[in-house]
C-alpha cells in the first residue's frame, strides 16, 4: 500500500493562479518594454557633419526699358543757318515808334517775297558780308606793306590792324578803310595807300562773289642788326 501525502488533498484555488499569472506576464512585459527603449536611446548618435547642397539659382532681374522719347513737334520749323549782312552804314538814329499802335502776333496776313528782307525787298546783290558767314572768303593776293623809312631808322614796330570792305571785283572800297590799332600813327597814311592797291580774291557765297568786311592785322618788325 502507498502512503498517502498529507497534501494530496489540498485543493488548488484557480481565480488566484490567474491573477498571478497575469500580474507577471504584466510585469515581464513592463521589463522588455523598458529594454527596448533603453536599447533605442543607447544607439550611438550620428555626429557627421552634412552639407547643405541645395542650389538657390538667381534669376537676372528684367528691368523694363523706358519710353522712347518722341521728337519735339514745334508749330513753327526751324529756318535752318540764315545769312548775317553787315549795313556799310550804322543809323545813329531810331525809327519813331507808336507805342498805341495794337500788335496781334498771329496775324500773317502780310506777303513777302522769297529771298527779301522783313520791307519785302529782294538782296540787290551789293549787301556785306562777315568773313565768318561768307563760304570762300577773301585771300590776300598783293605782296606786304611797305615799311616807312623814317619808322624803320627809329625802331618803331609792331601790328596795324586795318578793317576794310573788299568789292565783288576784290578791291579794297576806298570809304571802308579803317584803322582799328597802330603802334604808331605814322603807319596810317602807308597802310591805307597800300590797302588801295592791294588785290584780293573776292569772298563768294554758292559760288557768287559778294562784298565781305575783312580784318587785316599787319606785322612791322625791324630786324636785329
Amino acid at each position: 500500500m502507498f502512503p498517502t501525502l498529507l497534501e494530496s488533498d489540498r485543493k488548488t484555488d484557480k481565480r488566484r493562479i490567474f491573477s498571478v499569472g497575469f500580474v507577471s506576464a504584466t510585469i515581464h512585459a513592463g521589463v522588455i518594454a523598458a529594454a527596448v527603449y533603453g536599447t533605442l536611446h543607447a544607439a550611438r548618435g550620428d555626429t557627421t557633419v552634412r552639407l547643405d547642397t541645395t542650389v538657390v539659382v538667381l534669376a537676372p532681374q528684367q528691368h523694363s526699358k523706358p519710353p522712347e522719347e518722341q521728337p519735339l513737334q514745334l508749330e513753327v520749323p526751324l529756318r535752318g543757318f540764315q545769312t548775317i549782312v553787315v549795313p556799310p552804314e550804322i543809323p545813329s538814329n531810331i525809327p519813331p515808334v507808336d507805342l498805341h499802335e495794337r500788335f496781334d502776333p498771329k496775324d500773317y496776313s502780310g506777303s513777302g517775297v522769297e529771298g527779301g528782307r522783313a520791307n519785302g525787298v529782294v538782296p540787290d546783290g551789293n549787301e556785306v558780308y562777315l568773313e565768318s558767314v561768307v563760304e570762300q572768303r577773301p585771300e590776300l593776293l598783293s605782296g606786304p606793306p611797305p615799311y616807312p623809312d623814317l619808322l624803320r631808322a627809329a625802331g618803331i614796330q609792331g601790328r596795324v590792324v586795318l578793317v576794310a570792305v573788299v568789292d565783288t571785283t576784290g578791291r579794297v572800297e576806298p570809304s571802308s578803310i579803317k584803322i582799328v590799332q597802330t603802334p604808331s600813327p605814322g603807319f596810317n597814311r602807308s597802310t591805307s595807300q597800300w590797302a588801295l592797291a592791294a588785290l584780293f580774291r573776292p569772298a563768294r557765297i554758292q559760288g557768287r562773289a559778294v562784298r565781305a568786311l575783312v580784318r587785316l592785322p599787319l606785322d612791322y618788325s625791324v630786324p636785329p642788326n
